[in-house]
């Protein structure tokens, strides 16, 4: 799971740098949209909702843009919500990674061809339905700012029914099934943690290492360009960099 954590560190990153170009804000207002549209519009009665506003106000997403997406997806907004729907997508990188993208669409048949693109500029190959999944599990991710205290976060997370923590430069995030994903927030929050984000997650059962400089650079590059396309909103992968490799790579 470390190589996945640091993935997912470096992807924060890299949302705040691309928060002060509004390039993520996009992608927060599709998941808004989506989620108030398949629940109640209020952050209140509806999780997926809480949880999609939780992670655009971590990337500095505006109130007012945060509003007129939940507008949006309840129909109240002139012009009502766009027509958006989930799809997965699975391929191949360098060294043979296996990549899980997830994307929200209005028209899957862009989104299938730019990825197409991605892939076959970049090293890799957009494979068929199933072809890597196999190797991924759906939990729930809760991720926490601050100092950590190993012990107390051990006692609280077993108590909340976590499967497991890791300490992230930064703060921790917390493992859990899917179905507890909510409650294990909750019992955080109560604890007196900063709880700064509450999502899904695919996590790679096996990983894939990557030892070769140029091989990284490649895979470093095609996760970035998959993260840039606007229909997509989450890419995760299989690969597994040493922390100085890794931080060369990206030079």
């Amino acid at each position: 799971m470390a190589g996945h954590s640091k993935w997912a560190n470096i992807k924060r990153q890299k949302a705040v740098v691309d928060a002060k170009k509004g390039k993520v804000f996009t992608k927060y207002s599709r998941e808004i949209i989506v989620a108030a549209r398949s629940g109640v519009p209020d952050p209140a009665g509806n999780f997926q909702l809480r949880s999609a506003i939780e992670k655009a106000k971590a990337a500095g997403m505006p109130n007012d843009n945060i509003d007129r997406a939940i507008a949006k997806g309840a129909g109240t907004q002139n012009g009502g919500g766009d027509d958006y729907e989930a799809i997965r997508y699975e391929g191949y990188g360098p060294s043979g990674i296996a990549i899980l993208i997830e994307a929200l669409t209005d028209n899957r048949n862009r989104t299938a061809a730019d990825l197409r693109v991605a892939f076959s500029k970049n090293g890799g190959n957009l494979g068929a339905t199933g072809c890597v999944s196999w190797m991924f599990s759906h939990q729930g991710v809760v991720t926490l700012a601050g100092e950590i205290d190993e012990d107390e976060l051990l006692e609280v997370s077993l108590e909340a029914g976590a499967e497991s923590y890791e300490v992230i430069e930064g703060g921790a995030e917390v493992f859990t099934e899917v179905s507890n994903l909510e409650a294990l927030s909750q019992a955080l929050k109560g604890g007196g943690y900063s709880v700064t984000t509450t999502e899904l997650r695919w996590i790679a059962g096996n990983e894939t290492a990557v030892t070769d400089l140029d091989q990284a650079k490649q895979v470093i590059k095609l996760m970035n360009v998959l993260e840039d396309l606007d229909d997509v909103q989450n890419v995760t992968a299989n690969f597994d960099i040493a922390e100085e490799l890794l931080e060369a790579a990206m030079v």
